[in-house]
């Protein structure tokens, strides 16, 4: 009996180590994949915003929350699972399943663009008339959680690049705990985002001179900050989305987009010396940004002028 205990003992010592390993390999590899996702971190930060401005600010945060429930589900409940299963048994569909996200992304960037240029808006804005709040509350939301998987998706896939040769337990580890992580620095900073002008006018009623002086400062440049915001989601849906298909058409050996970015990229970095890196990221950025403007512009004339004859999408 006391052997049995003792080997009972030593197999729980064993399982320990090996539990203690599998976490240290995952928050190793999670933290190299994490640093692969800035860009799309920063992306996703910067389109969500647009989904509550403007809206009931009694209702920002709660907004803010269903959103961030409905990231973690698209991430750890669809995404997690699909990936491994994808890894497994299909893994050549992976590239493609991506390159819809991206071109959805492309046509979301494009319409924003054209109906800045006069285009015909599509779907309920906040300039039309409300007449239903709590629908139209509903709508963003979906909007924000449906954009959220297409990014999400992105972040997902290039973590599991990062760790496509490791065990199964550190790649599903990885794959939640960079889910996790990204899930909460992005909406803990949208939610300090569209709150900074209650904490301006917060502070602009405080006795204190200088905080008066900086809640006021904080009042004038959120709304000057929300615009850019919206610029910067625009750009970032363009870039992202024809960054993933200037990727995507490479792998599956299709070059001419691939060439002409990178060419751009190593042209500008042969020519601007110490800022050779920013300016040579910038270029390929700019290109994947036309190449998705270009696809966006096409997929919205299809669907809006052929398909649905003017009458949108959403």
């Amino acid at each position: 009996m006391p052997g049995g205990l003792v080997a009972l003992l030593d197999d729980v010592a064993v399982i320990a180590r090996t539990a203690a390993a599998s976490i240290d390999d995952i928050s190793v590899a999670a933290s190299k994949a994490g640093s692969k996702t800035a860009g799309v971190v920063i992306d996703d930060a910067a389109v969500t915003p647009s989904y509550v401005t403007g809206l009931d600010p009694s209702r920002e945060l709660p907004i803010i929350g269903r959103i961030t429930l409905g990231s973690l589900k698209n991430k750890l409940l669809i995404l997690l699972p699909g990936a491994l299963l994808l890894s497994w048994f299909l893994p050549q569909a992976i590239i493609f399943i991506l390159m819809l996200g991206g071109a959805y992304l492309s046509y979301e960037g494009a319409e924003k663009v054209m109906e800045k240029l006069g285009e015909e808006k599509h779907g309920k804005t906040l300039e039309d008339e409300i007449e239903d709040p709590v629908e139209f509350e509903k709508q963003r939301i979906s909007g924000a959680i449906r954009t959220d998987l297409i990014l999400s998706a992105e972040i997902m896939a290039i973590t599991l690049s990062e760790v496509a040769d490791e065990s199964f337990i550190v790649r599903a580890g990885v794959l939640a705990v960079v889910g996790i992580a990204v899930t909460l620095v992005v909406y803990g900073a949208v939610a300090l985002i569209v709150k900074m002008d209650d904490v301006g006018l917060h502070l602009a009623e405080k006795p204190s001179a200088s905080a008066q002086s900086f809640g006021r400062f904080l009042l004038r440049a959120m709304p000057k900050l929300l615009v850019a915001l919206s610029f910067i989601g625009t750009i970032a849906m363009l870039w992202v989305g024809g960054g993933i298909i200037v990727h995507g058409t490479h792998e599956i050996g299709w070059d001419f987009l691939y060439d002409i970015a990178h060419g751009a990229e190593y042209a500008v970095k042969a020519a601007t010396g110490s800022l050779s890196g920013i300016l040579g990221w910038a270029a390929y950025a700019a290109v994947s940004a036309l190449v998705g403007l270009l696809l966006g512009f096409i997929l919205a004339v299809l669907i809006h002028k052929v398909l649905f004859r003017g009458e949108g999408a959403h």
